[in-house]
């Protein structure tokens, strides 16, 4: 009886070794081919990076396709730089002065300026020698005063610098009194340019050069 139950042991203990050694392949063979899984997902990303490196070579190349070929003007207004460029040759670089984005109200609430350079692609539309400047309704708002009666009354020399190149809607490029500001978002929308570099851009920029403003 104590034998059979010694044979018994032995068959299930056999038993349970050939199973375990089945698993034990089985899950190595799964191993092994994990690792070449592995192997192939590094091929796969090495073949990613390349497509996402040849997809940014072409963007660039697409970028450079559009940019315009003569001269034009680029302002970054967050940067408070402009750059006078031909094609992808940058001429001038310039510290400027952009929209401080500021808002004012008039005092009976119907209207509202929001002081932000305006963004997108314009053109020069006029260039002044010493340009003077028309005081919208705001400018009299901020400061408090009654809006005038006689329209003389709104003309003030010397504000605007020796230059400025009109984009249209009231927007300009031009010069400033304040050059210690040159740098920072404090304008009504325009774009202020110090003396030199102002003089500059309007010698080389011709009416109708293309202005990028972004």
């Amino acid at each position: 009886m104590k034998k059979k139950i010694l044979l018994i042991l032995l068959i299930i203990t056999a038993s349970l070794f050939f199973t375990l050694e089945i698993t034990g392949y089985y899950l190595g063979s799964r191993h092994d081919n994990g690792g070449q899984t592995a192997k192939e997902n590094t091929v796969n990303q090495k073949k990613s990076s390349k497509l996402k490196k040849a997809k940014n070579i072409s963007l660039e190349e697409k970028l450079r396709a559009l940019s315009p070929k003569g001269l034009y003007i680029v302002i970054d207004t967050s940067g408070n730089r402009l750059y006078l460029k031909k094609g992808e040759q940058t001429m001038l670089e310039a510290v400027v002065s952009c929209g401080s984005g500021n808002v004012l109200n008039d005092p009976s609430g119907k209207k509202t300026w929001i002081f932000d350079t305006p963004m997108g692609e314009f053109s020069v539309k006029s260039k002044i020698v010493k340009p003077i400047w028309v005081k919208p309704d705001w400018a009299f708002y901020e400061e408090g005063e009654d809006i005038p009666q006689n329209p003389q009354d709104r003309m003030e020399e010397g504000m605007m610098g020796d230059y400025a190149l009109s984009l249209g809607s009231g927007y300009f490029i031009h010069g400033t009194l304040y050059t210690r500001l040159l740098g920072r978002n404090v304008t009504h929308g325009c774009v202020r340019v110090g003396d030199k570099d102002l003089e500059t851009v309007y010698k080389q920029t011709p009416i109708g050069t293309k202005v990028i403003i972004f």
